[in-house]
């Protein structure tokens, strides 16, 4: 069992930047975003690999957001820069313990508004 908690959602103008912080429990072997605009389903945001470093980005984020990784603190990061109002979302952390499974474990969720 893996417990996940994030912080670091907040209000924001457009072309602002936040950071969401996700501290696990234990090692997994990947985490992920995940986010949730009112009224659509959850979409993927990015992921990383623990072991790797290897990231993997939607289209709409790429060349905005970032994941990183704290091996020390067993913490994931999303670094979002030149936010837009189309990102506000609920973000989820979420982790996948094997190569094989899914993302079986999520956190809380934390509120991103930004304005435009």
């Amino acid at each position: 069992q893996v417990q996940l908690v994030e912080s670091g959602g907040g209000l924001v103008q457009a072309g602002d930047s936040l950071r969401l912080s996700c501290a696990a429990s234990g090692r997994t072997f990947a985490m992920a975003w995940f986010r949730q605009a009112p009224g659509k389903e959850r979409e993927f945001v990015g992921e990383i690999t623990w072991s790797s470093g290897n990231t993997k980005y939607r289209d709409s984020v790429k060349g905005r957001f970032t994941i990183s990784r704290d091996n020390a603190k067993n913490t994931v990061y999303l670094q979002m820069n030149s936010l837009k109002p189309e990102d506000t979302a609920v973000y989820y952390c979420a982790a996948q313990s094997t190569a094989f499974g899914g993302y079986a474990y999520w956190g809380q969720g934390t509120q991103v508004t930004v304005s435009s």
